[in-house]
């Protein structure tokens, strides 16, 4: 079940139970008076009630000690918690309405405020609430100083209305499961638990499921825009939330103040060119990993030969899972947690030399640093809960998709991808499968052109292993008023890793002057 995820540096991994806590502090429902706008037009060209005011409570008192020591965390933040509604459906605007729930940090002093800046971390399935959190303690001052960072949970995403319908057990299952299926029992295997967790599913929720689309998702943006009394979206979004903000520039284009669209997923790529581009991205990361490792003073923990190095490793983790010395740990490390744990790795350079201890410890019998990472990326907690990331990235990406693959043609491109992309081809293409086997309503991802909006900020990174740079150059092109922005970096997103990427981005949302369109960025 692969996805463009955005592997973040969390909080912490005990914030969404700090955050549930909130939210039943906050309540269950909305109040205040309607927000002051008439309202937008639902698919079914219905009027859709104005947005409900947003229920705000103070908890700074419960995030500040959360945060204490971490970089950042000596600013003068302030953080809030709201909740607010929006209907089940957009086609019944005034039928059952869902919560949606996020968090506000504001910094003290704010000088020329422009309002708010909505962030998305992609997926579909982290957390954004999260995502404004971190955002609080990573970005510049000097957006700070003018705008609040406001996440919102996107329906079914951590604490809005989630989707759970994938027990902790199963997660467990897929994560171990076999990385490079290629043997016919080995794909019979997989395209049975990708059964299994849809019959799960739609056994829980059965139509509902449909609801959790992007462009579902785009529409609640809209109201919480509302709400918070914007007259037009500021929006930072990564990866996935590339796709989520282009949606919501389609639906609403007079109502972009400024989109930053940073890893932005390719809207001209069917799946299979997208998991495709995906597996050869990943093996690029790798090789880009293994030359950085290769090259350093002190010699690399996996040797002359990454590549072999880790091979060695799968092998010996499918003769025998490797134990963990993690105590209270008693999963041993399987080849589908091993190569996990490489595929989270590789989204950032930062995390490389985690990567090869972790594999030089596995490899010597110990797979403590491996799991680490490979938890980072399936959302496991150490008490062996998980978030519903899995869930909410397999739904939305379902809903949002009317493509569908026979058993056949995903067997045909295991043999194919496998022998192209001998680490992560087999599994790309097996993931192909899984939205086949989905039992729910889809509302497919509209073309996207927002002709009439302003313009729209693109940034692709030459490096990125999960949203390769095509993609950028394909959304910027599309989208009338798009201007692409490149980073001749490595790792997943660009903003803000380097002064020039940082600069172009900041002058961009402060003072809406988009940068000269092909500006290229040095690593």
């Amino acid at each position: 079940m692969t996805a463009h995820r955005r592997t973040l540096t969390t909080v912490s991994l005990a914030l969404a139970g700090l955050l549930a806590a909130l939210l039943a502090l906050a309540g269950c429902t909305s109040s205040g008076d309607a927000g002051t706008a008439s309202g937008s037009v639902a698919a079914s060209g219905s009027t859709v009630p104005p947005a409900t005011a947003i229920d705000w409570t103070d908890c700074n008192d419960k995030i500040q000690p959360i945060i204490a020591n971490r970089p950042g965390s000596d600013r003068a933040l302030a953080f809030s918690c709201g909740t607010t509604t929006a209907p089940v459906s957009y086609d019944d605007p005034s039928g059952p309405t869902l919560q949606l729930f996020m968090v506000r940090a504001v910094l003290a002093g704010q000088a020329d405020r422009k309002g708010s800046l909505m962030v998305n971390p992609g997926g579909p399935g982290s957390s954004a609430t999260d995502a404004a959190i971190q955002s609080a303690l990573t970005l510049p001052v000097d957006v700070l100083q003018r705008f609040d960072i406001v996440g919102v949970d996107p329906r079914g995403v951590g604490l809005s209305t989630p989707v759970e319908c994938i027990p902790d057990q199963q997660k467990d299952q897929i994560a171990a499961a076999e990385p490079r299926p290629t043997a016919p029992e080995q794909l019979d295997a997989a395209f049975a638990l990708a059964k299994q967790v849809s019959d799960e599913c739609s056994k829980k929720y059965g139509k509902a499921l449909g609801a959790f689309s992007t462009v579902a998702t785009a529409r609640d943006m809209d109201r919480v825009r509302e709400a918070l009394g914007d007259q037009q979206l500021t929006y930072l979004g990564y990866s996935y939330g590339t796709t989520l903000g282009s949606t919501y520039a389609e639906l609403f284009p007079d109502r972009v103040r400024a989109l930053v669209l940073d890893g932005a997923v390719d809207p001209d790529a069917d799946a299979q060119a997208a998991a495709e581009a995906r597996a050869q991205g990943f093996e690029a990361a790798f090789d880009a990993f293994a030359a950085n490792c290769t090259g350093l003073v002190g010699g690399c923990p996996v040797g002359a030969d990454p590549r072999a190095f880790l091979n060695d490793v799968l092998t010996q983790a499918a003769a025998t899972p490797i134990p963990s010395s993690r105590a209270g740990e008693t999963r041993q490390a399987t080849p589908g947690l091993v190569l996990t744990g490489v595929r989270s790795a590789l989204y950032q350079p930062s995390a490389w030399p985690q990567l090869a201890q972790g594999l030089a410890s596995a490899k010597n019998g110990d797979s403590a640093g491996i799991l680490t990472l490979a938890d980072t990326y399936t959302g496991r907690n150490e008490d062996g809960t998980y978030s519903n990331v899995i869930d909410a990235n397999l739904t939305v990406d379902c809903a949002d998709t009317d493509e569908t693959f026979s058993a056949a043609t995903v067997r045909g491109l295991v043999a194919d991808w496998n022998a192209k992309y001998p680490l992560f081809g087999a599994d790309a293409a097996t993931s192909l499968y899984t939205c086949s086997a989905w039992q729910a309503p889809r509302t497919p991802v509209p073309h996207r052109d927002a002709q009439g909006s302003a313009p729209i900020l693109v940034i692709g990174t030459q490096g990125d292993p999960v949203t390769p740079l095509p993609g950028a150059v394909d959304m910027a092109r599309d989208l009338t008023s798009g201007v692409l922005l490149t980073w001749q970096g490595s790792g997943h997103t660009a903003y803000p890793k380097t002064d020039c990427v940082t600069a172009a981005v900041d002058a961009y949302l402060i003072d809406l002057t988009a940068p000269q369109a092909g500006l290229t960025c040095p690593a």
